[in-house]
């Protein structure tokens, strides 16, 4: 067992940090947002996360996890001291390090021995290096700390599957000593085999950035396909659930849809882009994504605009979905922010739904309805749109639907409603990259 800190409750931070009491560590999860912390100490969850509060109820009640605004003294108290703050993107496109530096300084003034200092937080390849300069400041000899680039591959609604058995860890140091203390703190993974990858403190940074904007390629690539099949006559399901098959492929990341958003992707093909950019090395493929899934989203809106024929201006539209993928209720860079935008812009009238992410979305479009139920939404209608892939439009009662609609349009962005039943019940229907009924 292991006393760490987590400095950060954002996403990365409270996931982390929860995920590591499960494994048997004492953890401090640390914010200096006090209001945060008063409602983590409440039970209150401030993210959706499936099964996130099941484990944090339980760890807190075993006295393994605790929360606390006060950063200095938590530093103090772990040997472990894992940063996990925000990286924005800037406006030049690059990350934005304020936080990053902030706690950095703040640990530098409470250092009370050796500990091992590690980033979870994305960072641009060197930071490791920078960290490390300024700790050293603190000593005359580098022998109090140790640097660790320990990124995280949490996929927002299944994050916590993805902490607990995750497909690797990657430790990125120079330090034997430190590599051994954080296998330890990762000892449980041991029991499913989780492979961890030691490297240096910059493999593992770029390895973050590599992984995320390869899997940004791969859809960016499968929407242009889809937009493809649509002229010439193909299925992208068909084209998809073949190119899957080829190992050297595989099925992930080959679903079509209206470009991705959340956290994650967009800014780190920013990132990457702005930092190729610093050391003179174009990288052609991450400019295409990055402008094919703005071409993506665009697409969405002329999508709509070609399939109500009656046109956008006084129609009701309903849009199922607001968060930017199911099982979350993120919303940063959602497709359904630009759809919005535009039925908006045309003098049309939004009528939203989501699960989770209506309160979210109210902050940015405090003035379009907000429904608690789908077919509410839905009611009066001229046109609908499914922007999200959460299940329960999975299974849509679309003969409920055309009694309750006051028009028959119907973009389905995501793929997910039954394309003969569409038919038959003669809505004028649109999806993405599949042969029409």
């Amino acid at each position: 067992m292991k006393n760490i800190t987590i400095i950060g409750t954002g996403y990365v931070g409270l996931v982390t940090g929860v995920g590591l009491s499960e494994f048997g560590n004492k953890v401090i999860c640390s914010d200096i947002d006090n209001d945060k912390i008063l409602k983590l100490k409440a039970g209150e969850i401030p993210i959706y996360e499936p099964g996130l509060d099941e484990i944090i109820k339980r760890n807190v009640q075993n006295n393994r996890l605790l929360f606390t605004s006060d950063i200095s003294s938590s530093i103090k108290k772990s040997e472990v001291i894992i940063i996990a703050v925000g990286t924005p993107q800037s406006d030049s496109g690059e990350a934005d390090m304020q936080y990053i530096y902030s706690v950095v300084n703040e640990i530098k003034e409470n250092l009370n021995g050796y500990k091992i200092i590690c980033t979870k937080s994305t960072v641009p390849i060197g930071t490791g290096k920078k960290i490390t300069n300024i700790l050293k400041n603190k000593f005359k000899e580098n022998s109090d700390f140790n640097y660790v680039s320990n990124p995280e591959f949490l996929r927002e609604g299944s994050a916590v599957k993805d902490f607990l058995w995750p497909d690797r860890i990657i430790i990125g140091s120079s330090s034997l000593t430190a590599y051994e203390v954080m296998c330890d703190v990762y000892r449980p993974l041991y029991i499913n085999k989780s492979p961890i990858n030691h490297t240096s403190v910059e493999t593992a940074e770029m390895i973050k950035y590599a992984s995320n904007s390869f899997l940004a390629l791969k859809i960016s690539y499968i929407n242009e396909i889809a937009n493809l099949c649509e002229l010439v006559g193909a299925d992208v399901h068909d084209v998809a659930s073949a190119m899957g098959k080829d190992g050297r492929i595989s099925g992930k990341f080959l679903h079509p849809g209206p470009g991705f958003g959340g956290s994650c992707f967009p800014k780190d093909l920013e990132s990457l882009s702005s930092i190729s950019d610093e050391h003179g090395v174009q990288m052609d493929t991450l400019t295409a994504a990055i402008t094919a899934n703005r071409k993506q989203k665009k697409q969405m809106c002329n999508k709509l605009e070609k399939l109500v024929t009656t046109g956008i201006k006084d129609k009701v539209i309903a849009v199922l979905g607001l968060s930017f993928k199911a099982n979350t209720d993120d919303i940063r860079e959602s497709s359904s922010i630009d759809i919005i935008k535009y039925i908006l812009s045309k003098g049309g009238h939004v009528r939203a739904y989501d699960p989770i992410a209506n309160d979210a979305m109210s902050a940015l479009f405090p003035n379009i309805s907000y429904f608690q139920n789908v077919y509410e939404a839905i009611d009066k209608a001229e046109a609908l749109i499914v922007m999200t892939e959460w299940n329960e439009f999975r299974s849509l009662d679309l003969k409920r639907i055309k009694n309750i609609m006051n028009g028959k349009f119907i973009l389905d962005t995501r793929n997910i409603l039954n394309m003969k039943e569409l038919s038959s019940l003669g809505f004028v229907y649109d999806n993405i990259g599949r042969l029409k009924i």
